[in-house]
């Protein structure tokens, strides 16, 4: 009997979650926390505007960039300094400063990837970049102690102060116990060395920033005084302001507006796949006003309609655009109706320069003749010779050989284990006979973030030599290709692509590969 009526509690408190958590509840949600959003950006109007991906893009309009900062990263024991996902654009745009925009779900202020994860990457990167003034000034120091100038001792003198001062320091909230601060702290000097084995150019960093790094907490329950804001500028550090939208109040609060009552549910851009219907954040901020005026009863059908008019939007002018029909989100109002895939862009694509623009929008790693995209740019290229898809979908390409391009539909390694493992032999052999010819190839996939990028390691490794010179694989077979080499390579290719976030069963994979590893 207990335990019926435990299992009578569960479910009750399961319903009462579902009837919650409605898609209009979320988007309503969102829209009030980026008014949030936009006020505090208001603070510092010069600085950049980033969302950390992927909850925090739904929290404004328009971002100037994003970043990938993980939360499990920033887990209890769970530590980590990732070089997969260095993030170092974040550090070169905030040059005077930046905004990071997340959300929480768990009833916290603010994310693990704000009370922790970002600030060690501050740290670290702040330990390598004092590492690097440092060998600096020794090196000047050795030159000028061999010059006879006059002024060669006050030169001396003044450069011994290079990066004596840069702050080094692990800067966590209040909140984050000293236990676990120390705990972190005796990690720092592994992840600085892993952080600069890793071939990253601290060099650029250095040159750019003027002050160290700093993360700074910002939440709804900040007190800010606005006659006594300072100007970013009169800070001694970088500031990284991050920007926690959830508000304190408890989960699923119930409030009203004058038309609709609906309940606040925090962090409700988290977890996409399970309430947005396929509406994307761009696609969202197009019709804000709509959508948020048509109230709870209309919202469904409502975003059912945009995203079917962007399918077919994307339909009419020979892009990827397939019908999907899914199986009703958990923890939402269930209606059945046939959703359309995931629509990434919604821009007017003039016909006479679609091809220049999608040429732009690939990133090309160096001098390589090796570039990567996503599957909608792919097919409006001009600027290439040969294209390897490695998405779920075909596509039509621009290309006047059919044997240039070669599809290999791989799926994420939470689907299956050994989708990458199976098709790398195939993709790398491709890029072989290709690349050998003098050929440009472009690496796609939907997200041009993940898989792409973990076929292009697998290429640039196999058949590139340390020095990103293609020697059909030569070196490759004389090298024992280890964990820290491999992300080494990947560090070259985040310097070009920098939205790359390779998952860490993908990753394994790419290994397991180079490694001369076997499906099993």
């Amino acid at each position: 009997m207990a335990e019926e009526a435990k299992l009578s509690i569960y479910k009750a408190a399961r319903t009462i979650k579902r009837r919650e958590n409605t898609l209009y509840n979320a988007l309503k949600s969102i829209y009030e926390d980026s008014i949030f959003v936009g006020e505090i950006s208001q603070l510092w109007p010069q600085l950049p505007l980033l969302a950390n991906l992927r909850c925090g893009l739904w929290y404004f309009p328009s971002f100037y960039s994003t970043c990938y900062f993980k939360s499990t990263d920033g887990h209890t024991n769970n530590w980590s300094f990732n070089t997969s996902r260095l993030n170092f654009h974040v550090a070169l745009l905030a040059e005077g400063g930046c905004f990071i925009v997340d959300s929480t779900r768990k009833g916290k202020r603010f994310p693990d990837s704000m009370s922790k994860t970002i600030p060690i990457w501050t740290c670290v990167l702040n330990r390598a970049i004092r590492n690097h003034l440092h060998k600096m000034r020794d090196s000047d120091l050795i030159k000028h102690e061999e010059s006879s100038t006059c002024n060669s001792d006050q030169h001396a003198d003044s450069e011994r102060q290079v990066g004596l001062d840069w702050d080094s320091s692990l800067h966590l909230p209040l909140w984050v116990s000293k236990t676990e601060k120390s705990a972190i702290e005796d990690r720092l000097e592994e992840w600085t060395e892993q952080l600069e084995a890793s071939g990253a150019d601290i060099a650029s960093l250095a040159l750019c920033l003027k002050k160290p790094l700093r993360p700074l907490w910002i939440s709804q329950k900040t007190v800010i005084w606005l006659n006594e804001v300072p100007d970013s500028d009169s800070w001694d550090f970088t500031p990284i302001i991050l920007v926690s939208t959830s508000s304190p109040s408890g989960i699923f609060q119930h409030r009203n507006t004058s038309e609709f009552s609906w309940n606040y549910i925090p962090g409700a851009g988290d977890d996409e796949e399970s309430w947005a219907r396929s509406l994307s954040p761009k696609l969202f901020w197009s019709n804000a006003h709509d959508l948020i005026k048509s109230g709870p009863d209309m919202c469904n059908q409502k975003v059912a309609d945009i995203v079917e008019r962007d399918r077919v939007y994307h339909a009419q002018r020979g892009q990827v655009a397939p019908q999907v029909t899914v199986k009703c989100p958990k923890f939402t109002d269930c209606h059945s109706y046939v959703e359309p895939a995931l629509s990434l862009d919604n821009l007017e694509i003039n016909t006479d320069s679609r091809s220049s623009d999608a040429d732009c929008a690939l990133s090309w790693f160096g001098s390589t003749n090796v570039a990567v995209s996503t599957t909608q740019v792919a097919e409006n290229v001009t600027n290439v010779n040969c294209i390897l898809n490695c998405g779920i979908d075909s596509i039509k390409v621009c290309l006047s050989d059919a044997e240039a391009c070669l599809h290999l539909p791989i799926v994420n390694s939470k689907l299956d284990r050994f989708s990458l493992l199976s098709n790398l032999p195939s993709a790398v052999s491709f890029a072989k006979v290709n690349l050998g010819k003098g050929k440009k190839l472009l690496v796609c996939c939907h997200s041009g973030e993940d898989i792409s990028i973990c076929v292009c390691l697998a290429i640039l490794t196999s058949l590139f030599n340390s020095e990103g010179t293609f020697d059909d694989g030569k070196s490759f077979a004389d090298t024992c290709i280890t964990k820290l080499e491999m992300r080494r390579r990947l560090v070259f290719i985040c310097n070009f692509a920098i939205k790359a976030r390779p998952s860490r069963g993908n990753m394994r994979q790419v290994f397991n590969f180079l490694s001369g590893g076997k499906v099993s």
